[in-house]
């Protein structure tokens, strides 16, 4: 007779026979997106990944030989598309939606998914995944709030000397702390603060 356990294995086994190359692969990092946004970094494990994914821990270890290398290519698959700088006309309100959008990416899953692994990952561990953050989240954010400055210098709402590294590290390093340290959502209200009570001001032309 037909064990719970075995008939449960051959459901699986069959599942995985139907799902091959990218399909299976895909299947896989969602899976990995999940357990993350739901059990976080620690929690994660390559059975539960597996489970996830209705398939075997060697279908995963095929690909990925850790971790590590498991969950950064799931990050880079998911990680959301930056969408275009806003042009409202003013770079106050422009700066305001910029921030809703990166607010909402920080709360999708895939961002839900990158804060545990910021959260939890110790100095070494986290290094590994510094390209990632760079590459899909720093540098897209820097060069849409770049785009918004030098539309408000051309207005002459900021000063030209506004267009340096360290002023389009605030508005990220900000809300990034404020999430990381604590644990704040970004309300729109406090998105609101921060453009107006931190971000204008130092931006501001001196001829306004």
């Amino acid at each position: 007779m037909v064990t719970s356990r075995s008939a449960a294995a051959a459901r699986q086994s069959v599942v995985s026979l139907r799902r091959r190359g990218p399909v299976l692969e895909r299947a896989i990092l969602d899976a990995a997106l999940e357990r993350l946004s739901t059990v976080g970094w620690s929690g994660l494990t390559m059975e539960g990944v597996a489970a996830g994914a209705q398939t075997g821990k060697a279908a995963i270890y095929r690909r990925w030989p850790s971790k590590e290398d498991l969950v950064a290519d799931a990050l880079r698959s998911a990680l959301p598309a930056m969408a275009e700088a806003p042009d409202h006309g003013n770079v106050r309100d422009d700066l305001y939606q910029l921030c809703r959008g990166l607010r909402d990416a920080m709360l999708s899953k895939s961002g839900s998914a990158l804060r545990s692994v910021l959260h939890e990952c110790d100095g070494h561990t986290a290094e590994r995944f510094q390209s990632v953050i760079l590459n899909g989240v720093i540098k897209p954010s820097t060069e849409l709030i770049k785009e918004v400055l030098s539309r408000g210098v051309e207005r002459g709402e900021v000063r030209a000397d506004a267009l340096r590294g360290v002023v389009f590290d605030v508005i990220p390093a900000m809300m990034m702390y404020r999430t990381k340290v604590c644990s704040s959502e970004w309300a729109d209200e406090e998105i609101a603060e921060l453009i107006d009570g931190v971000a204008v001001p130092l931006l501001r032309s001196a001829r306004r």
